[in-house]
């Protein structure tokens, strides 16, 4: 049996648009286990940064109201006060954000803001801050850490400040650190330099981490677990390994709720020779407005099946064991007609 790390239940996070709350993330259950690597996926604007920044609360809380319980430690992140919560952040939960630019003080060396975390987290002293702290950089492959300890954020280039912004978030060795879309400003190249230094210190250090990506690639070769979002729920959870499975012809048969099959549609594929044009998703993820009441979400989207297919109220539902899908309608449409269905 699994130990869970963090335990989210109904949580629901809800922004105010002209004087409504209109929810981003809307009621969510999940657990992230010790140890794991667990991907959250989906296009821009699913509820997955939203999702990331309120285990945090790291949300405007004027505009933004946060409802449910994320348990960590025994304890509901959303009751604590604010002094309680950070001795958390930073200390037993961290966060990479997708712009270390903006995300670190642009008037602090990077040794400083790294020190800073140290000192209010633990007790080393002046001389032991600094000693770890270029001890983590060189951890995380500054080639000169002495130099990038000294170093402002802006005089770094994009790859060295995520690798700071890496430093940062471990810098007190938390259990969970969440990474939201941390190679999203990076070449190629450095994307990859920077994902194996995340599994590597993953671990290393034993900890969990959440992925937060719309690169199902980055997924399939990271991940233990994956959940799907879109519109603010998640429409299915499995296994990495189960979601990618494919047949003796290299088709997925793993995946089932069609918005995860239409994602893994619209990856361009260098083998494929009969591929004379990409396979995009009809139409745009809904605004925080315009979700749809009841049914399910994504319906409008996939013209090939049909409105009989669709539940009134999908759930959440275990078809496989640790396999959950949201709608059954995968069960009554053929899967070859996604096929061209969806340009």
């Amino acid at each position: 049996m699994h130990e869970p790390l963090l335990t989210l239940k109904n949580v629901r996070t809800s922004f105010r648009i002209e004087g409504q709350y209109h929810a981003a993330v809307d009621d969510l259950d999940l657990e992230i286990r010790k140890n794991e690597v667990f991907a959250i996926v989906g296009e821009s604007g699913c509820g997955k940064s939203a999702l990331a920044l309120s285990i945090t609360r790291l949300h405007n809380e004027t505009y933004t109201k946060l409802e449910g319980e994320i348990l960590f430690g025994g304890r509901n992140l959303l009751d604590l006060k604010l002094s309680e919560l950070n001795k958390v952040r930073g200390r037993d939960i961290s966060m990479i954000f997708q712009d270390p630019l903006t995300a670190m003080n642009p008037l602090m060396r990077v040794g400083a803001q790294i020190e800073e975390s140290l000192s209010y987290h633990t007790k080393l002293d002046k001389a032991g801050r600094k000693e770890r702290t270029i001890e983590l950089l060189k951890q995380v492959g500054m080639r000169n850490p002495e130099l990038t300890y000294s170093n402002l954020p802006h005089e770094l280039s994009g790859g060295m400040r995520q690798r700071a912004m890496i430093a940062l978030a471990i810098a007190c060795k938390p259990q969970l650190v969440i990474a939201d879309e941390p190679t999203t400003a990076l070449d190629v190249t450095i994307q990859a330099q920077i994902l194996d230094l995340l599994r590597d210190l993953q671990k290393e250090e034993q900890s969990s981490v959440i992925l937060i990506t719309h690169d199902l690639g980055v997924v399939a070769e990271m991940a233990d677990r994956v959940a799907v979002m879109y519109a603010g729920q998640i429409v299915e959870l499995a296994s990495a390994e189960e979601l990618f499975r494919v047949d003796e012809n290299g088709k997925n048969i793993g995946a089932k709720h069609p918005y995860t099959r239409s994602l893994l549609a619209s990856i361009p594929s260098a083998g494929d020779d009969n591929m004379e044009r990409l396979n995009a998703i009809k139409g745009v993820v809904p605004t925080l407005k315009n979700l749809p009441r009841t049914g399910c979400r994504f319906c409008a989207r996939i013209p090939w099946v049909p409105d009989s297919a669709h539940e009134a109220d999908p759930q959440l539902i275990e078809i496989e064991p640790n396999h959950f899908v949201r709608c059954v309608c995968y069960k009554t449409f053929k899967f070859e007609n996604e096929v061209g269905g969806n340009n």
